[in-house]
């Protein structure tokens, strides 16, 4: 709080007051007052706002002012004989809000350029004796603010300009993430215990816009994270015991784990139809990248510290690796996503094996059902054609996620998933997923079908803000049946998976994640040992 006193002011500079303070979305309230002079003002300070003060051109779209308020006719005055008047832009005042020294002295100086500009243009005759004289005494009462304000915009002007020379690109932001993980597992088909070992991955993505409405991602990405490579590459933990079922979260940039960035993510949507549709074309890409996943914990490197953890097994059925989709919002309630993705859509290869409809593809329709603020639901359908006889997910071995049956050489299947993510309470969420993958023989009669389900409870901001717990509890991939030719073959037991895992958000950009899962039977079998793997994950985000 201050005082500002200035002897004998008369209505003119009362009115050259008002409209100083206005000019900066402030105001003053008088003390005391008569209809020929005022002995003393005391400024109010305002709360800061976000919002930009906007220009009026009468006293009456000010909606908080009235006629009968003390100021009003002075600020009628000074729309007409300055326009050195700037209210919020929901058309208000704000009278009675609280300024500091420097908000005067920044509203101040709107003022003086207002009366330089009516100077400059020949029009200075305009300027009563009397304002220039509450001029004068301003300055000479804020001369430090400002000179210490003009000294700052100098220096911000002088800092814009460097920012616009060096910026890499107006429509272009660069986000990243870096996970480094310490794991170690044992158990698995070939009962082992593994070295502990630590690995990490690193994703760069360039976020361009073009209209402030579309997004065009480009994504690098490096690891050398053998904790989540599958069971086909001979260092990694899956190799080591055995199973895919061990595999970690942050998935690899490739098969080939080894330190080299590659192009992991390269799509681009866009809204069309007043922004109700929004198309998605994707050379380089998965469907869990588009298409919507309820689960809380699908997050590489802040939710499940299992790959089977992510997500339900629909969205990564014939491994396919570009997608054409489309999201259209029906209302609030009902959404539907379709797209059809190709594993191979740059390679012209005669004979069917490549190009958008040769390879390996998948069709996709989710609908999204929200029936409460506080529950998300969803059914899915995929139609995938694999050129192999396994369905290509990586969330077993390829044997336990096959047609067991001799000349097998491609398979299509049709599948089902329901997801549910339920906010029992803030923070409390219940969330699961189940799924039903009907495969065929292309080439002769032999059919199988696998089931898949997890469910869990996650709960928000335990211990700390940003802070997250999760128990989870389900099937992996299992073959429940086989007809035809097929056969179940050594599959003879449920495998099921629990996992624990405590994210602890030590800042905005970095949370630490220990946790531990256990697959019990793991690929259907009795006699395998149970999997055990345990995971430290720091994950930065910037």
């Amino acid at each position: 709080m201050f005082k500002v006193k200035i002897a004998t002011v008369n209505i003119g500079c009362l009115s050259f007051l008002a409209a100083l303070s206005v000019s900066a979305g402030l105001a003053l309230a008088e003390t005391s007052t008569s209809s020929t002079s005022v002995d003393k003002y005391e400024a109010i300070r305002l709360d800061p706002v976000t919002t930009q003060a906007q220009n009026v051109t009468s006293v009456s779209q000010l909606s908080d002012v009235k006629p009968t308020d003390w100021a009003f006719t002075a600020l009628q005055s000074l729309v007409e004989r300055y326009g050195c008047i700037a209210g919020y832009p929901d058309s208000t005042f704000r009278g009675k809000q609280a300024t500091t020294r420097y908000e005067f002295a920044a509203g101040l100086n709107a003022c003086l350029d207002k009366i330089n500009e009516i100077i400059s243009a020949g029009l200075a005759d305009k300027v009563s004796k009397e304002d220039f004289a509450t001029l004068q005494k301003l300055q000479e009462e804020f001369a430090a603010e400002l000179a210490m304000l003009r000294g700052r915009v100098d220096a911000l002007e002088a800092k814009t300009a460097m920012l616009e020379a060096q910026q890499f690109s107006t429509t272009t932001k660069l986000t990243g993430e870096v996970i480094v993980s310490t794991t170690a597992g044992s158990g698995g088909p070939r009962n082992v215990s593994s070295n502990l070992v630590l690995g990490y991955r690193t994703r760069l993505v360039l976020n361009t816009s073009f209209t402030g409405k579309d997004l065009l991602r480009t994504r690098l990405e490096a690891s050398n994270n053998l904790a989540a490579a599958s069971i086909g590459n001979t260092n990694s933990l899956a190799f080591a015991l055995g199973t895919n079922t061990a595999r970690i979260g942050p998935s690899p940039a490739s098969s080939f784990i080894d330190n080299t960035f590659a192009l992991s993510l390269l799509d681009y949507k866009f809204p069309v139809f007043d922004n109700k549709v929004t198309l998605y074309v994707a050379p380089v890409s998965f469907p869990d990248e588009f298409f919507t996943v309820l689960s809380p914990v699908a997050s590489n490197g802040q939710g499940s510290i299992s790959r089977f953890g992510r997500f339900d097994p629909l969205m990564r059925i014939a491994g396919t690796s570009s997608l054409f989709a489309f999201d259209w919002k029906a209302s609030d309630q009902f959404r539907i996503q379709a797209g059809y993705g190709s594993s191979a859509p740059a390679a012209p290869s005669p004979g069917g094996q490549g190009g958008l409809f040769g390879g390996s593809t998948i069709a996709l329709v989710q609908l999204l059902f929200k029936p409460a603020d506080n529950l998300d639901t969803s059914v899915t359908y995929t139609n995938t054609y694999s050129q192999s006889n396994t369905l290509g997910t990586g969330l077993v071995n390829p044997a336990t996620e096959s047609i067991s049956a001799a000349g097998v050489t491609s398979i299509r299947a049709n599948s089902i998933s329901g997801n549910l993510a339920w906010k029992v309470t803030p923070k409390i969420t219940f969330h699961t997923w189940g799924t039903v993958i009907f495969a065929d023989s292309v080439n002769n009669s032999a059919s199988t079908t696998f089931t898949s389900w997890i469910t869990g409870l996650t709960f928000n901001d335990l211990f700390s803000d940003g802070s997250a717990a999760s128990v989870l509890f389900g099937q992996p991939i299992n073959r429940t049946s086989a007809g035809g030719l097929a056969t179940l073959g050594a599959v003879n037991t449920t495998p099921y998976h629990l996992e624990l895992f405590y994210r602890y958000r030590l800042s905005k950009n970095i949370s630490i994640t220990p946790g531990v899962f256990w697959v019990f039977n793991p690929e259907g079998v009795s006699t395998n040992a149970t999997v055990t793997v345990g995971v430290i994950r720091t994950t930065f985000t910037f």
